[in-house]
């Protein structure tokens, strides 16, 4: 990793962090309103850690970056790979469970009338 220093009073050079600084102060400090130094730094150190150990991020596939720097995304993928495909299967079994229930009415039941 290396240290690169953008040019002064460009900050459209250094994207991403410029993003970060606008997601923290819109939704951390500002809201927060510290009166002390003390209590932005407490804010500053909440959102640091929600935001590397908790905040979903797309552009890394809605995990969070700690996630992410562990090595743990392949699991999560194929976690959420298995949730999808378990409600895919409910709700295949919800829908024949209905068609079933469509076609297969009881002879007592009374059907409406037809229309004329």
């Amino acid at each position: 990793m290396t240290h690169v220093r953008i040019s002064p009073g460009y900050p459209q050079s250094n994207g991403k962090l410029e993003r970060w600084h606008k997601t923290f102060k819109s939704t951390a400090l500002r809201p927060a309103a510290p009166s002390t130094i003390d209590e932005a730094r407490r804010v500053t150190a909440d959102f640091v850690e929600h935001y590397n150990a908790r905040r979903l991020h797309s552009a890394i596939g809605y995990i969070a970056p700690s996630d992410k720097l562990a090595g743990r995304e392949t699991v999560i993928f194929a976690e959420r790979d298995h949730k999808l495909e378990a409600a895919r299967e409910l709700r295949r079994q919800r829908r024949e469970l209905d068609r079933q229930r469509q076609t297969h009415h009881h002879p007592s039941e009374t059907c409406p009338p037809a229309s004329p």
